[in-house]
């Protein structure tokens, strides 16, 4: 990825150069910003988290600060998921061990 000069805005490639895309200056390809380029393979699903209502908890985290609102129990198993913007904390969701009950948990 090679930036203009003049205005440090991002610049694209027209054969064998790049062009600016805000004030339209031009300078050659660096050729050495394409031997820096890193290509990454294709994602697979065996990192993926199973994340909702009817996922299985068995293995998560436990949690022991909580109280079920169903049945009054005091461990749930948790799964944590970013809902709101970034810079607003986490919602935790919650599944009861002993009922099964789901509730979420804004923090």
């Amino acid at each position: 990825m090679q930036f203009c000069d003049d205005c440090g805005a991002m610049m694209v490639a027209e054969g064998d150069r790049m062009v600016c895309t805000d004030c339209d200056a031009s300078q050659p390809r660096d050729a050495d910003a394409e031997e820096a380029f890193v290509s990454t393979t294709e994602q697979d699903d065996a990192g993926l988290i199973v994340s909702d209502e009817t996922a299985e908890y068995e293995g998560k985290p436990t949690a022991s600060d909580v109280t079920c609102e169903e049945c009054g129990h005091g461990e749930a198993w948790y799964n944590i998921k970013q809902t709101g913007a970034a810079d607003e904390p986490p919602t935790r969701f919650l599944r009861c061990k002993e009922c099964g009950y789901t509730w979420r948990e804004y923090k």
